[in-house]
């Protein structure tokens, strides 16, 4: 799977959905950025944590988004798949293979988000 391409093409289709329903665009918009801010729990926690929710509801475009935002936040590769493994063991099979899909996710996208 091409990462970059695919998150690019559901970000598009994102800001093509707020365009005809902008009150739930910017519903969730708030929602999020008053979940992922800095508290007791750090950005970088809270990126693992929805990390593993979506492998473990198997939501490929959750997986990549926090796998980004996660390693923005400063989130390891070891991070990265202790957290799969978290992951494998609350969703079993299902989770493992969409665990996989973070991992090859993580290969292509954390290079370019760690040197920016």
């Amino acid at each position: 799977m091409d990462w970059k391409t695919h998150l690019k093409e559901t970000s598009e289709n994102l800001r093509a959905f707020r365009e005809v329903q902008a009150d739930t665009g910017h519903g969730f918009t708030t929602l999020y950025r008053a979940s992922m801010a800095e508290g007791v729990l750090s950005v970088r926690h809270k990126e693992l944590i929805a990390l593993a929710i979506g492998i473990s509801d198997r939501c490929v475009d959750c997986i990549g988004f926090h796998l980004q935002g996660a390693v923005k936040a400063g989130a390891t590769r070891d991070e990265i798949a202790e957290t799969i493994s978290v992951a494998v063991m609350m969703g079993g099979g299902p989770a493992y293979m969409y665990g996989v899909k973070a991992l090859e996710a993580y290969d292509q996208l954390a290079p370019e988000l760690v040197s920016a």
